[in-house]
């Protein structure tokens, strides 16, 4: 399915995510996030990035794995990206819902 965002259209499957992360930039980033009620700040671009080069590295994405990174605690993580963070920052950063998300 198709969603526009400003004057670019996107592809996204049934929950909202990219279906084609060459599609993805900093505009989408920031749309998306205004859809969730969050203005991305320097943390959160720090994160989306952490994610993007796992996701580019084929390494799993997991709760458990954030906390562990070093790049952001867990508290902090959950008050970036509220409503389920794993999920939240992955539509953000257009990558695909991790496997370990419901």
């Amino acid at each position: 399915m198709e969603k526009t965002i400003g004057n670019k259209t996107i592809d996204v499957n049934d929950q909202g995510y990219l279906t084609d992360f060459s599609q993805w930039d900093k505009e989408v980033a920031t749309e998306l996030a205004k859809e969730k009620g969050i203005d991305l700040t320097d943390k959160h671009w720090e994160v989306i990035e952490y994610l993007q080069n796992k996701h580019k590295n084929e390494e799993a994405l997991s709760i458990r794995g954030i906390k562990k990174s070093g790049v952001i605690n867990i508290k902090e993580f959950y008050n970036l990206f509220p409503g389920g963070p794993l999920k939240v920052s992955t539509l953000i950063a257009g990558i695909p819902k991790p496997k370990s998300c419901i």
